[in-house]
């Protein structure tokens, strides 16, 4: 009996370890919750925001228990290095000089540039309703680059500022026809204003990554080819069944995916 009993142990704990060693790895997401609507803080000190839904989701997806480290921008890689997390989802911009220090994900977003003009305006993807008008930029942005070498060819006039809000002003004005900059920007710091009142988004949704770059992912440690894999495998389960775009409309009224071929 007593061998019996002692069979039945080794038995059970064996099970035991292969049930662990089956269940998914949890998983430390560093974010830093200081970027409305990406992730900001609630009132009652929760993070909020659509990286961490998103975040969330992927989890759930992958069936893995996540827990969320909160760290300064500059301070993310570090702690990704020192395996203080394990992975970074806090709208981090896929650029070559990152690529040295992580891996990332394909992106989970990309945010385009969109032109603000008055309700009505129709501007065709060949942008040749744009001659003669007026358009706004941050001066030294990626968006002022992108109107002269894109939109000022089409006959439009580039006019540079030192801010943005300089340019919503000159809009609501009439000085201005309209401005080029991140879709994110304009929606949250001049469309839900009661100064954007009377304007919308209006053309095209530029995602060139000759101007701006490969879109925002999921950083991993270097190598880290079991993470970056489940995570990519999750992004593309929650773009097919339905549950980002669900979390998309929550926060944008906008494709912030971007197209399917970038």
């Amino acid at each position: 009996m007593k061998k019996l009993a002692l069979l039945g142990a080794l038995a059970l704990s064996v099970f035991s370890l292969v049930s662990l060693a089956d269940e998914p790895k949890p998983l430390k997401i560093g974010i830093e919750a200081a970027y409305p609507p990406f992730a900001s803080k609630a009132p009652d000190g929760s993070i909020v925001g659509f990286d961490y839904d998103i975040g969330n989701a992927l989890c759930e997806q992958m069936k893995v228990k996540c827990t969320w480290v909160e760290q300064e921008f500059d301070g993310l890689i570090p702690a990704l290095k020192v395996r203080k997390i394990d992975a970074i989802l806090s709208s981090m911009s896929i650029t070559d000089d990152r690529k040295k220090s992580v891996d990332f994900t394909k992106r989970y977003y990309l945010t385009p540039a969109r032109l603000v003009m008055k309700d009505g305006s129709t501007v065709s993807d060949s942008l040749a309703e744009l001659q003669g008008k007026k358009i706004g930029v941050q001066r030294g942005s990626i968006h002022d680059r992108f109107a002269k070498e894109v939109l000022a060819p089409k006959g439009a006039t580039i006019v540079p500022y030192g801010t943005q809000n300089e340019i919503y002003l000159d809009i609501t004005a009439g000085r201005l026809d309209g401005t080029v900059a991140d879709a994110t920007l304009l929606e949250d710091g001049f469309l839900k204003t009661d100064a954007g009142k009377g304007y919308s988004f209006t053309g095209p949704a530029f995602t060139d990554a000759k101007y701006f770059g490969d879109g925002i992912g999921i950083a991993v440690r270097k190598g880290d080819k079991e993470n970056l894999e489940r995570i990519n495998a999750a992004i593309a389960a929650i773009r097919a069944n339905g549950k980002y775009k669900a979390i998309q409309d929550k926060y944008f009224n906008f494709d912030i995916y971007g197209p399917e071929t970038n």
